[in-house]
């Protein structure tokens, strides 16, 4: 019987606690979840490809921990078409995080052109837990640059490289 492989992909810039809140919940859905860190430089990243990767890293390793599962959630970056990516990886399902309306709209299409590059790769949508709803990282990302609080919606290791960016003026 073949293993049934999950692939989580995002930019993660920043990791929020909605992205973890999906990694969490989706480690269960199958036999291997792979966290897929995305190049995506269509959307100007504020950390670079290594720093998201490094971030994600440290927040699946403590997941990993306290799951306890037989098979532990890993973390690859990526570039590319995610279907490429998904069959190098010998992926049965895509899992994407939903938080409302307008999200199903924009992933219903990125599904349906999925299923065209990759019609042996399924689309999972999984709604946010309903406390993280709210949780958008363009909009943490707005709110750092402003100097607001966004310790509420981030781990602690990414507020930290948040104040790195800061002192370094890129933020």
């Amino acid at each position: 019987m073949s293993q049934k492989v999950i692939i989580y992909p995002g930019t993660f810039d920043p990791l929020t606690y909605g992205h973890i809140d999906i990694i969490e919940r989706g480690a269960n859905l199958g036999d291997q979840l792979i966290v897929a860190v995305s190049l995506n430089s269509g959307k100007q990243p504020l950390f670079t490809m290594e720093e998201r990767t490094a971030l994600v890293m440290s927040e699946v390793e403590q997941i990993n921990v306290k799951q306890k599962t037989t098979s532990p959630v890993i973390v690859k970056s990526f570039s590319g078409l995610l279907t490429d990516f998904a069959t190098e990886q010998k992926a049965t399902a895509i899992l994407r995080g939903l938080r409302a309306v307008a999200d199903f709209e924009y992933e219903f299409q990125m599904a349906g052109m999925n299923s065209k590059l990759g019609p042996e790769i399924e689309t999972i949508f999984l709604m946010a837990s309903e406390n993280l709803q709210l949780t958008s990282a363009r909009f943490v990302k707005e709110i750092a640059l402003y100097d607001g609080e966004i310790k509420n919606f981030v781990p602690k290791n990414v507020l930290k490289m948040f104040k790195i960016k800061r002192k370094g003026k890129l933020l």
